[in-house]
């Protein structure tokens, strides 16, 4: 009796582990973060009154279902989806959409929700298999504008405007292009293997400062094409953002857990921040030593505060150093800037501080000017790569610590 029951129980384990193997998951394939836009990147008040947005965005995952997360973090009232469709997307350069692929998008069963002020909202999933590298457009219809705009500015795609709801429409007949995303913040897919995914979180040089719309030259994107669809790589750079105090957009510490922790299947963080707290410091006047170090301080204890969130949610920290800029002519940083990028990165590169380091300074600086990018790499004001340094610094990191 004994050897049977012993018998039995060895099937049953034999058996229960390849349905655990085939267990699946929502899992983040695309993302960006989320700020209130300023000057040129502000919407005309009445643009998305009684209009479809339609928006491009590439997820580097796939999978057989897909549900989209929309924003309203920086909403003042609520905001209305009165519909609204995902599809893949026909052509880059206007609204296009393959028409087989349309799928009327809705949340919790209903054609409309309504978002709360501050509050984000997934719709419910929608059978459409998607492989990575997949342009899909995500289409929203407003009747009225939303009340305080949420926003990506630096989508370097090109999104699309339409008067009336035309989230079922094939095209956008008259549709006006603004490269900017709106009230839109992630894609999901349902994935039946390990998650992996890659957070990538950072300021401009993340954002893709200089890259050109729809052509996807970020160094995020040249990683995610390394990886090839094994492992989605997300982007959550926002331009001019600084560790620790609001300026573009709010400071990193304060959108951590949505932009990093709140990201499905994310395993892996890469953190590139840090030189514009250093430009700041001294744009305007110099700055006493005590601020110096009090500045290189806070900058190392936001990020030993970022490795200990992270790995609280079981997360592997890459950080990253900062990069040489002493010929930016718009901080003009001097030899105590200098210093303090150096003490930085020092800091990030002591043992114990991070799971790994990602040396972007050794990578990309000149070697007989070492407080300054390699002239090839470059993009001509002293800070932000060219496409050529975006393309070498996707190269130069190691795909096996990713892995």
């Amino acid at each position: 009796m004994r050897s049977s029951f012993v018998l039995a129980a060895g099937l049953l384990s034999l058996t229960a582990t390849p349905a655990t193997a085939r267990s699946c998951s929502w899992q983040a394939a695309w993302a960006s973060a989320q700020m209130t836009p300023e000057g040129n990147n502000v919407l005309p008040a009445d643009a998305l009154r009684d209009a479809t947005l339609r928006q491009i965005v590439r997820p580097s995952l796939g999978g057989a279902r897909v549900r989209v997360r929309f924003s309203n973090a920086y909403g003042r009232a609520p905001l209305r989806i009165a519909a609204a469709s995902i599809a893949r997307s026909a052509d880059l350069a206007s609204a296009r959409v393959s028409p087989g692929s349309l799928r009327a998008l809705s949340f919790g069963g209903a054609r409309d929700v309504i978002v709360p002020p501050g509050a984000e909202w997934w719709s419910d999933a929608v059978t459409l298999p998607v492989t990575a590298f997949d342009d899909l457009a995500v289409s929203a219809y407003f009747p009225t504008a939303p009340d305080g705009q949420t926003s990506h500015p630096g989508s370097r795609a090109t999104s699309w405007i339409a008067k009336g709801d035309v989230t079922g429409a094939t095209d956008l007949s008259g549709a006006t292009g603004t490269d900017h995303w709106f009230q839109l913040s992630g894609v999901e897919v349902e994935r039946c293997a390990a998650p992996n995914g890659v957070v990538a979180f950072g300021d401009s040089i993340t954002d893709g400062y200089g890259v050109k719309p729809n052509t996807n030259a970020r160094w995020t994107d040249g990683l995610a094409r390394r990886l090839g669809g094994a492992a989605a790589v997300l982007n959550l750079g926002i331009g001019g953002n600084r560790l620790l105090l609001d300026g573009l957009g709010p400071n990193a510490m304060a959108r951590f857990d949505r932009d990093v922790l709140g990201q499905a299947g994310a395993k892996h963080l890469i953190v590139l921040e840090g030189v514009n707290d250093i430009g700041v410091l001294t744009r305007e006047q110099p700055a006493t030593p005590e601020a110096h170090r009090a500045l290189v301080a806070a900058v190392t204890g936001a990020f030993a505060q970022m490795v200990a969130r992270a790995h609280g949610k079981g997360m592997t920290v890459h950080l990253a150093t900062i990069m040489p800029f002493s010929s930016n002519a718009y901080y003009h940083p001097g030899a105590a800037s200098e210093a303090d990028r150096q003490a930085i990165n020092a800091w990030v590169r002591t043992p114990g501080n991070a799971d790994r380091v990602i040396d972007f300074d050794r990578l990309m600086r000149d070697p007989a000017r070492p407080d300054r990018l390699l002239p090839a790499y470059d993009s001509g004001d002293g800070l932000h790569p060219s496409i050529a340094g975006y393309r070498a610094m996707a190269e130069g990191i190691s795909l096996a610590s990713l892995r």
